[in-house]
């Protein structure tokens, strides 16, 4: 007998709804996790009292608990978590700002984003309304060929700025590929974000891990932290365990892998390095968390709850320089209703970075780039809702290097390959990808990617 019924590599959200799937129907799983916390790319740190959040600016999919059918209700159905006492908060309201060119608001509520659309682009809103009826009849997840989001968008709409500020927060909030996007990632994105919208739990995302976590070994489910897979053991076709950096082998019936296809590649000892280097996502970013007294507010245009603004030409890629501080999303976190009694603000920066120019740098050459490149984000995101740094408590960056360095993602690619592997299947029966390599992103859609992949290759 194996030593589990299913062992997961990752203890992410994807890993960690996939364990308390398959746990509550009373299979013996384990959870590895090389980093000391969970969460993988919705994880925390603390840096002088202060717990920073690595992935959680706002989580999409927003649903009451009565809409049964919403993913956000379903995925609680699955993981047997009770929706009623799940606090939520919405958001004020977002922004698409294209510098001078144009500005879109839109909420949770989506007629605003329609109205928007009305006032700023009255010769497309016909064309717009043709857009939503073809999403709602759109099944993004049966398997199709590639088709060009913005072809499609050019199709149906036309305006080529109003295609842009569309597809701007989409591609920032999910999407692996660069200049364009999937049509059918498109229209999951769209709806997650403006047909269902952006909320926080109650809590930070360490409380949000911790239940899980104890949601998890409730049904017996265990994990190990700090501990790295060095190999997945191969025998004929099939999967018969894991070897870990210790030495010490783990056998398994099945495993599901939520590190990425590139990742899971170099554990299966399959192909070369620069082999596997054409599955590597290019879409990276560096961000910067500002803390500031909670008055601070007040002297700020700081009432959206994101921010996605762009100042040039727009472009979805990895920069040719270390940054591109152009275009990126300003996150206010506290920008939730019912959230506005906390005792600091937070300003959250990201924008697009080069993995290469981050990684290839000496350790002093590195600090000093963070120093810069903050200095010339910080500059753009000052003309937008005035000086934020000034009389901060406290800075943090983090740079591609270091979101590869805890999340094993290949070069910081936070979505993942560009390549998705939808039905989950690798070339070993027992062996599935789950995660953002699979196709699902965001928190809801990580969580769903997990209890599917169970529900679809181990619980029938």
């Amino acid at each position: 007998m194996s030593d589990y019924e299913l062992v997961i590599i990752g203890g992410g959200l994807s890993g960690l709804a996939a364990g308390i799937r398959f746990a509550r129907f009373g299979g013996r799983t384990l959870i590895l996790e090389q980093h000391y916390v969970p969460g993988g790319l919705n994880s925390y740190y603390f840096r002088q009292g202060f717990l920073l959040e690595t992935g959680l600016h706002a989580m999409t999919n927003f649903a009451g608990p009565k809409e049964k059918h919403a993913p956000l209700n379903r995925l609680f159905r699955q993981l047997k978590l009770s929706r009623k006492r799940f606090t939520t908060h919405e958001q004020f309201g977002s922004q698409i700002l294209f510098a001078d060119r144009a500005s879109l608001l839109f909420s949770n509520d989506f007629s605003l984003l329609e109205a928007e659309i009305h006032r700023v682009f009255p010769h497309a809103i016909d064309g717009f309304r043709k857009l939503v009826n073809l999403i709602d009849s759109y099944d993004p997840f049966t398997p199709k060929p590639w088709l060009s989001a913005r072809e499609k968008l050019a199709e149906v709409i036309g305006d080529e700025l109003f295609v842009d500020m569309l597809l701007c927060p989409l591609m920032v909030y999910g999407n692996s590929a660069e200049h364009d996007m999937d049509f059918g990632q498109f229209v999951i994105m769209f709806r997650a974000i403006f047909q269902e919208g952006f909320f926080r739990p109650h809590g930070t995302i360490r409380d949000f891990l911790d239940m899980l976590l104890d949601h998890y070994r409730s049904f017996d489910g265990e994990i190990r932290f700090k501990t790295k897979v060095r190999r997945c053991i191969k025998l004929n076709d099939r999967i018969s365990g894991v070897q870990l950096d210790s030495g010490e082998t783990i056998s398994c019936d099945h495993l599901v892998s939520t590190i990425g296809w590139p990742g899971t590649l170099e554990l299966l000892e399959e192909e070369s390095r620069e082999e596997r280097r054409k599955y590597h996502g290019q879409m990276s970013f560096m961000e910067t968390i500002t803390i500031l007294p909670q008055e601070r507010k007040k002297e700020l245009h700081a009432d959206q709850t994101i921010i996605f603004y762009n100042y040039g030409p727009y472009d979805y890629c990895r920069p040719v320089q270390a940054l591109d501080p152009s275009w990126g999303v300003i996150c206010l976190p506290e920008n939730f209703q019912g959230m506005e009694d906390r005792e600091f603000f937070q300003v959250r920066v990201t924008n697009a970075a080069n993995y290469d120019l981050w990684k290839n740098v000496s350790p002093e050459e590195y600090k000093q780039m963070k120093v810069e490149w903050l200095e010339k984000s910080a500059a753009v995101v000052s003309e937008i809702i005035g000086n934020y740094r000034q009389n901060r408590v406290y800075e943090d960056s983090f740079t591609p290097v270091t979101i590869e360095k805890f999340t094993a993602k290949a070069e910081g690619a936070v979505y993942g390959s560009p390549v998705k592997i939808k039905d989950g299947r690798t070339p070993f029966e027992n062996m599935f990808i789950a995660g953002t390599d699979q196709g699902y992103l965001g928190i809801v859609g990580s969580m769903l990617s997990g209890v599917t992949m169970v529900n679809q290759h181990l619980l029938r």
